[in-house]
């Protein structure tokens, strides 16, 4: 029962800000005659008719079906090629130009030639969500796997440990925290990518959706549209949390247990030395 208000008021450390800027948005714009700055409760009515009488539904279902897919398909290749590279030394320096290259290109640049060569359809959407999302992945495995301990290698050598099993027992978990960090990353990546390519060419989706208000000078509908991709991308970084917290449950346990041993350390030697 004791942990109830604990976790309540940690959800209010976490909206408060967020509550009193949309209500001073709220009061601040209720009298705005503005064209392109319209009234929050006006903004409001269009999020929700888009929902109702609109096809918001349909273009958020286009949308997560392409950020997820994409995801998932950067996190699989990331995984897989950061985990070869970051084995195989000689391999990681003749590659690492290359990398350093392609990474540093904006993806958004591409994706008037993706979709001028692939078309307007869900998978150019998929593949370019895909491509900008296996970079942070990638480069966060490689150095996760690189950043393991020569005395664990040396163990695993000693015992013969074989290769498939090595990289499943060893090498996977001790880069996974890296790589949880790349997902992430690539996560706001993704969000981005799934915006820009929609309003650039699609038949569906919220960047679709804010291109096709914007067009009409549906100020209110853009607008909507705009807070929706917001508060998407705000769901799926907690929900991303949640499911960090649970996969490396057992790197925040250690962590914390490392850490409580050296401040317990920490205290005796200050009273020793009393």
């Amino acid at each position: 029962m004791a942990e109830a208000p604990k976790q309540l008021g940690r959800l209010l450390e976490q909206v408060w800000l967020v509550a009193v800027l949309a209500a001073a948005w709220w009061f601040l714009s209720a009298n705005s005659t503005s064209v392109y700055f319209p009234p929050l409760s006006k903004i409001m009515q269009s999020l929700v008719s888009g929902f109702t009488t609109g096809t918001m539904m349909r273009d958020v279902v286009f949308s997560l079906s392409n950020i997820l897919i994409g995801i998932a398909v950067a996190t699989v290749l990331g995984v897989a090629v950061g985990i070869l590279i970051g084995e195989l030394e000689r391999l990681r320096q003749v590659l690492d130009p290359f990398l350093q290259f392609v990474r540093s290109v904006p993806q958004s640049a591409l994706i008037p030639i993706v979709i001028g060569a692939l078309g307007i359809g869900q998978a150019p959407k998929i593949y370019m969500i895909a491509f900008a999302c296996f970079w942070p992945v990638l480069l966060n495995t490689i150095d996760g796997v690189r950043s393991i301990a020569p005395e664990v290698r040396d163990m695993a050598k000693s015992y013969r440990i074989p290769t498939t099993l090595r990289i499943r027992r060893i090498v996977l978990p001790a880069a996974l925290p890296q790589i949880v960090a790349g997902v992430r990353v690539s996560l706001a990546v993704g969000v981005v990518i799934m915006v820009v390519s929609e309003i650039f060419s699609a038949v569906a989706g919220i960047g679709h959706y804010i291109n096709m208000a914007g067009s009409s000078f549906d100020i209110s509908g853009a607008w909507a549209g705009t807070l929706l991709v917001g508060a998407l991308g705000y769901l799926l970084s907690v929900s991303f949390i949640l499911f960090e917290k649970g996969t490396l449950r057992w790197y925040f346990d250690s962590a914390a247990l490392a850490s409580h041993g050296r401040i317990k350390t920490t205290r005796s030697r200050r009273k020793a030395k009393k």
